[in-house]
This record gives structure tokens, sequence and C-alpha cells, in this order.
């Protein structure tokens, strides 16, 4: 038994949230029958509710007493981690509330962070997810902070704006379908082929394809040779006193003039200019901007392959506007992130970035919850929050097909 958890803290108090209206509604029964039952088993002390409207997880967590708990268990969607996540940035000790460990356990329509955490292969076994609570090791990831009209949102996932955007707001009334409402709304948004009204500028650091897979197997081969080592934690928190750093050493600025600044690109490069405080604007028609930390967003869909959990930069897909059978033939191998390669899908880490939109019609979507469609600004700060996990990095396979 002792070999079991070495290193590992037993018998956790585990804080357990359970949304019974999340995804397809099941989340009470899978807490019940298999979740449950494996906490009782490890001899944890639990402590659950079961969510009863929208923001009481937040609530909950604002006011939540440190002292109690190892870790908070979400079984729900990712619309839930984010309201945990916003209730620690709202607690009167805000670091000691960032460094109570987030074990998610999938409930919902997406669940990414779970998907992320355990794998595409167990990322909807809650059970490997109840064991992940039980036994898994903290480790830190970034978050970002969103910025809209004076006001701040924490985001651990994901924001989109256009074609994604749509299709996720869009598709609530399909919740009873779990995650493959996504595709279906994915088809119809591609149908209607809408260009998505807003100017894009960021502070890009790099945007060579390969190299981003190269820097993600690096830090992915780190990730397991520390965990291997028998680290209780991944890695060490970072003050949100400390502004957002970036491990950045082998990433450059593209250029954004002459021949092509990307590798994939056999065009011009969609870049301007950087300002003099060194932000570009994207000049191409954009079917959507998708931005995010982490590389799953559903099952369905390994929209960031190249994300990692603490490198101090946001991800950012800016689509152009393109052929409808190209984004449908993209649909195909979506799953492993073979929409990474299409040319027209310009793939970018940056440390901040900034939409405004250039119309009054649109759906901005963060983290799968809707917010107001007005501007908006993000930046990264590192190793804020804390994840259980079993393998000590995000659990994505991603590589370089032959014919790139």
């Amino acid at each position: 038994m002792d070999a079991a958890y070495a290193g590992i803290k037993r018998q956790r108090k585990l804080k357990v949230l359970v949304n019974p209206k999340s995804g397809p509604g099941n989340a009470i029964s899978h807490y019940n029958q298999r979740v449950e039952p494996v906490f009782h088993a490890a001899r944890c002390v639990v402590d659950s509710t079961f969510t009863s409207y929208p923001g009481h997880a937040q609530e909950l967590m604002r006011d939540l007493d440190l002292d109690q708990y190892d870790a908070v268990v979400v079984v729900a969607g990712d619309g839930l981690i984010h309201e945990v996540i916003n209730g620690f940035a709202e607690h009167d000790d805000i670091e000691r509330a960032f460094r109570i460990p987030i074990a998610a356990i999938a409930g919902g329509s997406g669940n990414g962070m779970a998907l992320n955490i355990l794998g595409i292969q167990d990322g909807y076994d809650v059970s490997a997810g109840a064991l992940n609570a039980v036994k898994g090791r903290p480790m830190h990831i970034d978050l970002c902070s969103l910025k809209q009209d004076n006001k701040k949102i924490w985001t651990f996932m994901s924001q989109t704006v256009g074609l994604f955007a749509n299709l996720d707001i869009g598709t609530e009334w399909l919740r009873f379908l779990g995650s493959s409402r996504f595709p279906i709304g994915f088809v119809i948004e591609v149908i209607k082929n809408k260009r998505c009204p807003v100017k894009l500028t960021m502070k890009v650091v790099e945007s060579d394809k390969k190299r981003m897979v190269h820097k993600a197997h690096a830090s992915q081969r780190k990730a397991k040779a520390q965990y291997a080592s028998g680290s209780s934690e991944i890695s060490s928190p970072i003050s949100l006193s400390s502004s957002h750093m970036t491990d950045n050493e082998s990433f450059v600025m593209p250029s954004t003039s002459g021949p092509s600044a990307r590798s994939d690109a056999k065009s011009s490069s969609p870049l301007s200019a950087p300002d003099s405080d060194g932000w570009v604007t994207f000049e191409r028609p954009l079917s959507y901007v998708y931005a995010g930390k982490c590389p799953y967003v559903s099952v369905d869909l390994l929209q960031f392959p190249v994300a990692l959990a603490n490198d101090g930069l946001i991800d950012v897909v800016a689509q152009e506007i393109t052929r409808r059978k190209l984004m449908l033939d993209a649909m195909d191998g979506s799953e492993y992130g073979r929409q990474y390669w299409i040319e027209t899908q310009h793939y970018y880490k940056v440390t901040a970035y900034r939409v405004e939109p250039l119309s009054p019609k649109g759906c901005l979507a963060v983290d799968g919850e809707e917010y107001p469609f007005r501007t908006f600004e993000v930046e990264c700060h590192r190793d804020i929050a804390t994840v259980l996990s079993p393998y000590g990095f995000f659990k994505a396979d991603f590589q370089i097909p032959d014919a790139q």
C-alpha cells in the first residue's frame, strides 16, 4: 500500500461538486455508482454538493475553507471548472486557493479538461477520473485573464469567436446528445460559411508549426522524466503578483515582411508589420478565431495539439475563410489534430491577443460559456492554478505526418 501511494497523501479530504444538469444529465448517476465508491474504498473524507443554479460553484469556492480540503473534484463539464477557477479568483486568499488542486471527472458535453488530464482513452472513464482524484499528483497550469468592459474573467481552456463560438452556443438545445452536438453544429456552420466580423491583433512569439511540435515533444519528455523521479509536485507555483513569464528560449518572433513568415505558407504573411508595442494584426478574412491552453476541447477535436500546460503562452488559431469542402474534409482526423496542417489554418504562440468586433452581431464563448460579443483582451499568466494529474503533462499524442 505504501508503494502504491509513494509520495502521495493518502485518504485525501475532497470537496466534490456535481452538476446534475451538465451535458446529457448523467453526472449524478455516474457519481453515485462509480465515483463515490472509489472514494470510500480509498477512505477519503468526502464533502459533496450537487449544484443547483448557475454560479453556485463559484459562490462555494469564493468562501471555501482551505484548511478543510486537499482537492476539489468536479463531476461535470468544463463550465463548472470555469466557475471553480473564477471562485478561487474571488477568494480572500487567492494564491492559496489556486494551490488547491482540481480533479476533473467527465460529466458534461465537451469534458476538455478531463480529456487533457487523462487522455483520449480514459478521459470519459469516470472511474479513472476518480482514481486520479485519489492518487494524482499536483500539476500547475497557466491561466488566462480576459479583460472586457473593465471586468476580468479567468479562463483555463479556450476563448473563441466566429464559427466555433456559434456552434458552441448555438447547440445548447442539443445538450442531450453529449459531445455529438459539436460535429452537428460544425456542419451547420460550415454550410453557412459566414465571415467572422472581428479584428485580431496579437503579440506573437512563434508561428513555425514544425518547430512548435518539436518544442511540445521536448516539454513532454521533460515532464515524464520529472514525474518518473517521484516528485510530488510537477512545478512550483508562481505568485499572482508576477507578470506573465515564458520559457521561450527556442521560440523566435516570426518575420512579417518579405517571403513567407510561416514554414507551411506558400504566399505572403497574413500578419501586418508590428506596431511600436509589438502588436501585429491578422489581415485576411476570418472564419473563426480560437485561442486556448489545452490540446483537446472535446473528444472529437484536438484543436490545440501543441498546447502546453505551463509555457506561459496562448495558442491562437486564425482560420481563414475558405472553401466549404476543405472545412468539411478537416473533420476527418480532427480528433488527431490533422487540421493543424491546413494551409489556411494559421497557428500562433502568443503572450497576449485582442479581438475587436466589427459588427454588433456575433458570439463569444469562454470555456464553453457565453459572454458578451464585445472587445476583449487576453493575457497569459504562468503556473497560476493547480490540477491533479497521473502523468505530469497534458496527455495528447501528436506527431508530424510523413507528408510534412
